[in-house]
């Protein structure tokens, strides 16, 4: 060991100590650790040059710079280091900043440039729908209307829902279409189905604005929220008072009304693709409407399959024909399929996929309501009901089995299902057992359909 010479210069003023390998670094923390070894004990600096002292004084006489590399553990000289650098660096780093900028600026001028295909596009959809199309207003109205966007009502997939005014007094819900996806195909779908269409069962839209990249959609205001706010509160903390079996009866009703005049009630048969709870909102006598139109399609009400390119919708209630084409074809039974597991959770109070479930080797849902009728002929949930209830709950769970069949032939049409749903639980027939492939099922034991 040697004292460090004269000439050394300082290239660092940090020092790495190796904490971890510390002999009293158990049950300390790292600064514990740095405290003791600075602070409270005398550190001997000390270094080894083997070889490396020599190879310096000679380079250093020589008129070089000495250099050590770490990777190769070994001292070497260099003539004029700092141009060195300079030529190596200075290009590089102007190639780099010259690529990023090339990169940035063809990013704006894409996003520019599909932002303005965008904007052709609504407005030629706009223009031909001009005669029909709800209240048109400006960003500027928008702001007005909303306060500065003061009160939000809620998050979604595509945006944020805010609270507003209209000028008339009317208070309405704005949802600022943020995230929209499909080059506007969102805005254009939801103002080509519902803004030219009025059921009592079908959320109404009053208005729209497409104002440059800006595009929102002003919906009648509910007061009582979503569905799945009432539903799912006998197994949360909430202390909202769950509905009775029927009031339940009445939503599932009217939610199956909303369905049918979609697709039968209307010049072109929509199709929304998207039914679940979350999309059920609930006006101040708490009567269901269908709401958030973003991934229906139109098609004509002759029209028995629809083209797909892409799986839409959301998990635990989209059809299994959308995912794979062996269960049959997709068309307005997709619908069907959705409403009747959004009817299980009616019944059951629970999620149909719930991570919960799983962790506790509870049986899937859907499956164990059958099975109850099946082999009880009585459901076993876990609220005191009456004999009247009891009664509304197993009629709902049957033309709820009927609806999710996996082959959509045999699930009944909407007109069917409200039938069902209107009738009596003694003309019920008991369904196949719907979680299996059911091609090879029977379809002479399928409801008439209507």
């Amino acid at each position: 060991m040697d004292t460090i010479p004269s000439y050394c210069m300082v290239t660092s003023k940090v020092l790495r100590i190796p904490a971890k390998d510390y002999q009293g670094a158990q049950g300390l923390s790292l600064e514990e650790i740095v405290n003791d070894l600075v602070v409270r004990r005398e550190i001997t600096l000390s270094w080894s040059v083997p070889e490396i002292t020599d190879v310096c004084k000679d380079c250093e006489a020589a008129g070089k710079t000495c250099y050590f590399s770490i990777s190769r553990n070994t001292a070497f000289c260099r003539h004029h280091s700092e141009k060195i650098v300079k030529l190596t660096t200075g290009p590089s780093a102007a190639a780099f900043v010259i690529l990023l900028a090339a990169i940035i600026t063809l990013y704006i001028f894409r996003k520019s440039e599909k932002e303005k295909e965008t904007r052709i596009k609504v407005e030629k959809f706009l223009a031909t729908y001009s005669d029909t199309k709800p209240t048109r207003y400006t960003f500027l109205q928008l702001k007005k209307m909303t306060r500065r966007f003061k009160v939000q009502l809620g998050q979604g997939g595509f945006g944020s829902v805010y609270k507003g005014v209209l000028p008339n007094g009317v208070p309405v819900a704005v949802k600022m279409l943020e995230r929209s996806k499909g080059e506007g195909e969102e805005f254009i779908n939801e103002v080509a189905t519902i803004g030219r269409i009025h059921h009592v069962n079908v959320v109404r839209l009053l208005g729209f604005c497409s104002d440059g990249s800006r595009r929102a959609l002003i919906y009648e205001f509910l007061p009582n929220e979503s569905l799945e706010k009432y539903i799912f509160s006998r197994n949360s903390t909430s202390h909202q008072e769950p509905f009775r079996m029927d009031k339940l009866q009445e939503i599932a009703i009217g939610i199956a009304r909303g369905i049918e005049y979609l697709h039968q009630g209307c010049d072109h048969r929509i199709l929304h693709f998207d039914i679940k709870p979350h999309n059920i909102l609930l006006d101040h006598n708490y009567n269901p409407k269908i709401s958030d139109f973003g991934l229906a399609k139109l098609c004509s009400r002759d029209q028995s399959i629809v083209t797909m390119t892409a799986a839409r919708g959301t998990m635990g209630y989209i059809a299994p024909e959308i995912y794979s084409r062996n269960f049959g074809t997709v068309s307005y039974k997709s619908d069907v399929y959705s409403f009747g597991m959004l009817m299980l959770e009616l019944v059951g109070g629970k999620k149909i996929a719930d991570p919960e479930i799983e962790n506790q080797g509870e049986a899937y849902f859907p499956e164990l309501v059958y099975e109850q009728l099946v082999s009880r002929q009585e459901l076993e949930l876990d609220i005191d009901m009456t004999a009247s209830e009891e009664e509304i709950a197993k009629k709902l769970a049957i033309v709820a089995l009927w609806c999710v069949q996996w082959n959509p032939v045999n699930r009944p049409t909407m007109s069917r299902t409200v039938q069902m749903l209107m009738g009596s639980l003694q003309d019920l027939e008991m369904p196949p057992k719907p979680f299996v492939p059911s091609l090879g099922y029977d379809t002479s034991e399928v409801p008439n359909e209507v």
